[in-house]
């Protein structure tokens, strides 16, 4: 990157941050937002609250309080971030991406701490687990990526310890939620603020559930998210509701193997996404199921079908002989392969996750409140959504002011990462 286009951004930022000068009451404060997004924006090693505080000539403690106890409105922020999104043009459809991440932290200060799963780490660990809500278009050479929620699970342990809760910050309001159901209220909170999503995607953490998919429709969302070889739909409605085996609902396993409207099917090839080592192909049979409803107490608690029906896809992969099984409440005219191509991008998020990581501090948080971890959090959200914003903007995707916009896509490839603009962003504030 030369010194014109690290100058151009300079402006950039200056003129995003704006954006949310109305979340603030003073205008000081305001600037501490933008110091610490510039922070995180840069190349120190360590992109926690003393560093940034350092290098950007404020008191360490006036950060630490920016983050935990100074007066502004973070959730405002988040709503305005949406709605800068919802405004901008789409290359293609809209992909939602919910999923689930543990930061590995040391001790038992940090709000949600406790041993448990933990994806950075891929074992159980001590970590805080934050559910999190991507938006990506579907662009294959260059997508377009932002966070758009991330909300703090609050383990059980913790949610009957209120003591435990106030001491760090957690209002006593803020109780026990499953993954599913905090997902489904990042979802309500975007589409109320505009967004709208082709297609949601999630793994079998949230497949599995079915309030989880009935919460979907209600919604008027269609989704497709992996499930359990082990959960249970019908291929056809029972003659009656009973406790006999041959009218009870059958493990998706099972359908996929031995029901008529599987076995009478070809695998169907479907090309997922083009890699480095050529096309990711798919074969796929899908047909239409009915989940199990919630229990019936006039059924003497036997299961019951949905009145409507679901798609269910049985995927195999060349190499791998298990099968994969997915569900998707499309209508009955989609496409089993668009919904298994949209639920391709769904690795979008964990190439955020490592960026954001690399790039805006995500995980280095230094925080023992509730809030500061969510402000920690939406900042990091503003500085990928800058990041990304300027991509696009280099690359061509618009015209502008600014200087470098019209800078090709294969001058822009070789571009250093717009995460080594160091002191030029902090100086901004």
């Amino acid at each position: 990157m030369d010194a014109s286009q690290m100058e151009s951004l300079r402006p950039a930022l200056a003129q995003f941050a704006e954006e949310f000068r109305d979340c603030f009451k003073r205008e000081k404060t305001f600037g501490y937002l933008k110091a610490y997004v510039g922070g995180l924006m840069t190349d120190l090693p360590r992109k926690s609250i003393e560093p940034i505080a350092l290098a950007a000539g404020v008191p360490v403690r006036t950060l630490q309080e920016f983050l935990a106890d100074f007066d502004w409105d973070h959730a405002r922020a988040e709503v305005k971030l949406h709605h800068r999104l919802a405004d901008r043009a789409a290359a293609g459809p809209i992909i939602g991406v919910l999923d689930a991440t543990g930061h590995p932290k040391q001790g038992d200060q940090t709000p949600g701490v406790q041993h448990q799963d933990c994806g950075q780490s891929g074992k159980q660990d001590n970590c805080v687990v934050a559910q999190h809500l991507l938006s990506c278009d579907d662009e294959p050479s260059h997508p377009f990526a932002c966070m758009l929620c991330s909300d703090l699970y609050l383990p059980q342990s913790w949610a009957d310890d209120r003591a435990r809760c106030r001491r760090a910050g957690i209002p006593d309001d803020l109780v026990f939620r499953p993954q599913w159901q905090i997902g489904i209220e990042q979802i309500e909170r975007s589409i109320g603020n505009g967004l709208r999503f082709d297609y949601l995607v999630f793994d079998a953490d949230y497949g599995k559930v079915p309030a989880f998919w009935f919460a979907l429709d209600r919604l008027g969302q269609t989704g497709i998210g992996e499930v359990p070889y082990d959960f249970r739909c019908w291929a056809h409605p029972p003659i009656c509701h009973s406790g006999r085996a041959e009218h009870t609902s059958r493990p998706a396993r099972m359908l996929g193997r031995h029901s008529p409207f599987f076995r009478q099917q070809g695998w169907r090839p479907v090309v997922i996404k083009d890699t480095t080592r050529g096309p990711q192909v798919w074969q796929v049979k899908a047909a239409r199921v009915q989940l199990v409803a919630q229990a019936d107490p006039r059924h003497q608690g036997h299961s019951t079908p949905t009145e409507r029906r679901y798609w269910l896809l049985v995927v195999k992969e060349e190499g791998n002989p298990d099968r994969r099984y997915f569900v998707s409440n499309a209508p009955a005219s989609a496409d089993a392969a668009r919904l298994l191509q949209a639920y391709g991008s769904r690795h979008r998020v964990e190439q955020w996750f490592e960026r954001a990581k690399q790039e805006a501090g995500l995980g280095a948080f230094e925080v023992r409140t509730y809030q500061g971890l969510r402000r920690h959090w939406l900042a990091s959200m503003l500085a990928m959504a800058f990041l990304a914003f300027q991509t696009h903007r280099l690359r061509g995707e618009k015209s502008g002011h600014y200087v470098g916009t019209g800078v090709r896509s294969d001058q822009c490839n070789r571009l250093e990462p717009l995460a080594t603009m160091a002191d030029s962003l902090v100086a901004v504030a």
